[in-house]
This record gives C-alpha cells, structure tokens and sequence, in this order.
C-alpha cells in the first residue's frame, strides 16, 4: 500500500502582493513557511504606464479610459495566474498615480465590480513604511539607522527606521516618469534640477533628516537597481569585478553616470542598455543624483526587495503568529548572493529548483543516514545559488557557482564547514556524481560525507526536473511503497500564455534523468519512479 509522503509546497504556502504603481504594475508570488522565511519562486511585470496621465503641471489629473482598460487587462492577467496556481492569499496595492487621480474612487470601484479584486489605495507614509520593511527582509541593517530611498514613476518615498520601527516616513511628488512628461521631454534638464531642488527643500526632509541622522542609506526598486547595475557593468561595457558585486555606488559614480546619460551621443547605447526603462533612466538618475547632493548621501546600498516584499512581510505576520521581521538572516544571506549574480529568469529557475527540492523534504527519513532540518536547508540554499556561475558563460559554471560562494564571504552565519558543504552540492550539481573518497570531502566525516552523497542525489533530479517549465511544482505528489518511491508532477492547468517561452523536449533531458535515478537508487537503496505527463515516465 502506497503511503503518501507530507510535502512543504503547497497552495496555502503561497502568496502574492500586487504594486500598481506608475510606471508598471508588478506581481510578486512567494512560498513560505510559519517562520516568515520566503522565497519569490516568480515575478511578472505589465507596463501600464499610468504617469502619462499624472504630469506634475496638471492640478487635478485623472486616469484615461485607455489607462483603466490597460490597468484591467493587466489585474485580469494576474487574477489568471494566481487561479492557475489556487493562491489565494493576494495583495493589491495602488501607489502614487491612483493615489493622485480625481477619478481614483471610480477607478478602484470599477476593479472591483469587473475583476473581483480589492485594491488598497496606500498613502505615500504607507508606502514608504512597506518600502522599508521589504528592505528588511533583503539587507542585515534591522540593528542600523537606516535612510531609504525608493523612486517610483510619480513619487519618492524616504524612511528613517531602526530596529523593525519607522522613525520617519514621507513621500514627495517626484517621480522618473512624471519629470520626464514634464521636463526630459522638452529638453529641460536645467530647470527639472531647479523643479527637483525646490520641492525637497520645501518638504523639509533635509532638516528632518538632518535631525534623525543615519548609518547607512538604502534605495530600491527598478531605477535605483538599473542605475546599480549599469555602474557595476561599466554602462555597456564587458567588465568582470572577479566576484564582488556588492550592489552599492558612491556619488563620485553616480555622477559620472548621470553625465554620460546626458550626453546627446549616448542614446543608442542608453537604449540598447537600458531598453523599456530607457525612456525614463535620464530623469531618474538626475533625480537620484540631486538627492545625494541635498542630503549629503556619499555611498548607497541596494535592495532586492522593496513595497511588493514588505506588503508580503505585513501579510506573514498577520498569518503566522510568532513572525519575527528579524529572523531567518542565514537565508536572506542566500537569497541576496543568489539576487546579486542571476537574472529575474534565473532567479525563478532556482527557486523552482528549490521548491523541488523541498518536495523530497518527506523521504529524508528513509535513506540509510537521517536528514535533519539543517541539511534540507543546506539543500534549499545549494539549489537557490546552484545557477548563479551562469552570469560568466554557461561553459563550466557550476565551478563558477563554486569559487563565487567560498571566496566572495556572502553567506553570513553560517560555519566554514557549513558554507564548504552548500558550495559542492553547488559543484556536484551535473557532470560526475562525486565519490566518498573524493578530496574535497577528505575533511568531512563519515555521517555527513553519507548525508552529501543524499543531498547530491536530490539536487541534481531537481535540477534537471524545474526545467519541465509547464508543470505545476506546487502540486507535486509523492508517495513510498515497498517498490519504491513515486513522485508525479502535474501540468498547470488554465495556464496563461506567456509569450516567448520555450518548454525542453521530455526526449532532450531523459537520458539525463535516467542516470540520476540509478544515482539515487545506489543512495537510498530504493527506486525512485517519475511521472510526468502526458506520457513521460522514467524510472530508476
């Protein structure tokens, strides 16, 4: 008799928070567990652009009828997907734009009555107190005075927190896609630092900030992070900092940005670089750059994580009684190594694999060596920074991946054993399945080189298992009789299409799968058999 075994990705694990802001609406989807640790397993992002509708010149603007029918189809686009994932537990929150327009009651009415979807309308000291406790969630400053900064498309927000608290919060109408309307548009840089200058000054942020202080300064969000990256690349330009990329600039690099932005002859490569984001980059470093100047900014960090990530964090906190906005600080350090090196699409592929991997959470008392809690977490971490070599080429980056995590010191509060441990599962991902008597594992002992060769067995089936695109990892069943074990997947039904993906050929990665299944069949001492559909079944 077949018995099925529990597994941590299911529906009721996920969740989802919705930012419809200015120039884009985006949605975050999580997996979690009751100690508030989570992990983005998908973002998707719809370019509204509902501040072509919010120039700054306009004293009482309204949302157009094309900008309501662009912002539905998105939501129902998201509604689509979150049903083809039975989430249930979804956010939607509506920023500077909605926050602005006369019609914002109408418009959220209409939502409501057509889609089904409640949307919180949030004033800019709530989104600015989301901004920092998503910024939480992503940096080790929680013990630090922090100033963050996120630029949105029609507005700033800035928050002075320490210890979990908002000291200070504000929001000014300053955004890259109402300055560009208004001033990038017309050619106007001057008269927009002019425009930028007097509305901070008239805020009276500078003495506030000046009264608070702070350790430390954080920006956010889609601006901030492209201006970061085009520093770090060297804005077009094939560099490679051996392993160091540490998502922060100075201001002397800030500036040397904004003036080759502005330079007449830098279009083509500002757009080839910048792509979608381009229309807007000019406005949006200015904006950064004169805010560093009246606040006496000097270096800023960058986080992963923003208002999407701290709508997330208020909604755990209300699920899960005992959530500590603190906790968890090993896995943050894994998510920020991870964020740092792979690509949006990257990032999804580890936390697939991740999520797989979570899936074998119910055999790991049936091996030969018990697994305990935190070796299914160095599993976890291994399969979420498994990919991040990728960023060099895909010749040999399983040993980029390797060499990133032991010399780049990432991974805090984790031992020298524990992070060698993490780095050649990384290693040991495809090619040869490593030997006991291998000399990297020499100063291990005899249990944990036993737990490895578990954990190795896992990580590659999972590896190979999140590149089926189409299947519905959530929703994986698995189950052990006296023959073995049986895990099958299933497709996600009523899917929406999404343009320009591409699934593998079951045929393309099979042969592959079967010499991982004989892998885990010597480990376990089991057969393991998988199912996946329509027809495709593999069995060690």
């Amino acid at each position: 008799m077949a018995t099925n075994l529990p597994s941590s990705s299911k529906p009721s694990n996920l969740f989802a928070a919705v930012d419809m802001g200015t120039n884009s609406f985006k949605m975050v989807i999580v997996r979690s567990d009751p100690t508030g640790k989570f992990l983005t397993i998908d973002r998707i992002k719809q370019p509204v652009v509902l501040g072509r509708d919010m120039p700054s010149s306009v004293p009482n603007p309204s949302l157009s009828t094309l900008s309501q029918s662009l912002s539905l189809q998105a939501l129902n686009h998201f509604k689509e997907v979150l049903n083809s994932h039975k989430i249930q537990q979804a956010r939607f929150a509506a920023t500077s734009a909605v926050r602005e327009a006369t019609n914002k009651a109408e418009f959220v009415d209409n939502i409501r009555k057509t889609l089904g979807l409640d949307v919180e309308v949030l004033s800019g000291e709530e989104e600015a107190k989301l901004v920092y406790l998503g910024i939480l969630q992503f940096l080790p400053i929680y013990s630090k005075i922090v100033l963050a900064v996120d630029i949105g498309g029609g507005s700033t927000e800035f928050v002075i927190g320490f210890k979990g608290e908002v000291l200070f919060a504000t929001s000014l109408k300053l955004g890259h896609v109402s300055l560009t309307e208004r001033f990038v548009k017309n050619n106007e840089i001057a008269d927009m630092r002019l425009y930028i200058q007097s509305v901070i000054e008239e805020s009276g942020l500078v003495n506030k900030v000046k009264e608070l202080g702070f350790e430390m300064v954080v920006g956010s969000s889609g601006t901030i992070k492209a201006i970061e990256k085009a520093i770090f690349s060297g804005y077009g330009v094939d560099v490679l900092k051996e392993f160091q990329r540490e998502w922060r600039f100075s201001k002397l690099e800030l500036s040397s940005l904004v003036e080759r932005l502005c330079s007449e002859e830098e279009k083509v490569l500002r757009d080839g670089f910048f792509k979608r984001r381009s229309e807007f980059i000019v406005a949006g470093a200015i904006l950064l750059e004169e805010i560093f100047e009246v606040l006496g900014i000097e270096e800023m960090e960058v986080s992963g994580y923003a208002l999407a990530e701290g709508m997330v964090t208020e909604v755990l906190a209300r699920v899960y009684s005992d959530y500590d906005i603190n906790a968890n600080a090993r896995w943050r350090s894994v998510v920020r190594l991870a964020s740092r090196f792979n690509s949006e699409k990257r990032m999804k592929s580890a936390a697939q694999c991740a999520g797989l991997a979570k899936i074998f959470d119910g055999l790991r008392m049936y091996g030969e060596v018990s697994l305990e809690e935190k070796d299914v977490e160095y599993l976890e971490a291994a399969c979420l920074l498994h990919n991040i070599g990728l960023f060099t080429g895909k010749k040999g980056y399983h040993k980029q991946s390797f060499h990133i995590i032991m010399n780049g010191s990432h991974l805090h509060g984790y031992t020298t054993e524990e992070v060698k441990l993490i780095a050649l599962l990384v290693r040991y991902h495809r090619k040869k399945f490593p030997k006991f008597g291998h000399d990297s594992l020499q100063e291990f002992p005899k249990e944990v080189k036993r737990k490895f060769a578990i954990l190795c067995a896992i990580i590659r089936i999972s590896v190979l298992l999140q590149q089926y695109s189409h299947m519905n990892f959530q929703e994986v069943e698995v189950s052990h009789c006296p023959e073995g074990f049986k895990l099958v997947l299933n497709e996600i039904k009523d899917q929406p299409l999404i343009y320009g993906t591409t699934h593998p050929s079951p045929v393309s990665i099979e042969k592959e799968i079967v010499q991982e299944l004989e892998h885990f069949r010597k480990v376990f001492q089991q057969t393991l058999m998988v199912i996946i559909p329509p027809s495709s079944t593999l069995e060690s």
